[in-house]
């Protein structure tokens, strides 16, 4: 069963393959055209499509995937989902939220599971062992974090995570990186810890843009998988 997979953001959209489960390609567009899906429908072809936006979906995009798509999803607060969900505003949750927590529960069902999304945004998201779909919290993520401090006062500098970022910060560029990236370590090791003391046996998994920076600093992290929204909308996609 060969799945195409749309997942657009604010900046650009990636699309991947899926062919039985396992992703065989994945691109990233700044513009996502009707021509685009066409090149790729003529070099890889697929069956079933869906596409999750955080934007205004182009209705052109939704029609040509509808006319093109044995089974076409556009996922919304309607959609039928393999977890249940809890939250009580399912309208105002982001597809991404809910998304990676499917792919979560896909790879270990029946567990407390805790999902670090590590994006433009840091989120955090429970499921529960009955797997159900509990909640979560959202914080400003890295870059955001330094552009804040570089936009609301008149004198920091725009810092990036590349710098060096020592406990004790010698310069203020090495204050602020040490304050940025060594805060969001300790923002999220007391989550975990604070998420861990209510739900047993919790696994964690840590995924997002950052997801590799951080798996290296926080204490406690039990899988870190780059695709893991990919994996829950091509799970969505073949629920029912």
């Amino acid at each position: 069963m060969k799945n195409l997979i749309i997942d657009q953001g604010n900046s650009s959209s990636k699309v991947s393959l899926y062919d039985d489960g396992v992703m065989t390609c994945s691109e990233r567009y700044e513009n996502l055209s009707v021509e685009t899906l066409q090149t790729i429908q003529r070099g890889f072809g697929w069956e079933n499509s869906i596409i999750s936006s955080v934007v205004e979906t182009d209705p052109m995009l939704v029609r040509w995937l509808t006319e093109n798509s044995r089974k076409f999803v556009q996922l919304d607060e309607n959609t039928p989902l393999p977890i249940g969900n809890l939250y009580k505003t399912p309208k105002t949750l982001g597809k991404d939220r809910i998304a990676v927590c499917v792919g979560a529960n896909y790879l270990s069902p029946d567990r407390n599971l805790l999902v670090i999304d590590a994006g433009t945004a840091i989120t955090y998201d429970v499921v529960n062992a009955q797997n159900n779909y509990v909640g979560g919290n959202i914080s400003m993520g890295v870059d955001m974090r330094f552009k804040a401090l570089h936009t609301f006062t008149s004198k920091l500098p725009l810092v990036t995570r590349e710098e060096e970022s020592p406990l004790t910060g010698g310069t203020t560029r090495e204050a602020i990186a040490s304050g940025v990236l060594n805060g969001m370590t300790y923002e999220i090791d007391g989550f975990i810890d604070a998420f861990r003391s209510i739900y047993p046996k919790l696994l964690v998994f840590l995924t997002g843009g950052n997801a590799k920076y951080f798996e290296k600093r926080i204490k406690y992290c039990n899988f870190v998988v780059p695709n893991l929204l990919s994996l829950g909308l091509n799970r969505i996609l073949m629920f029912r």
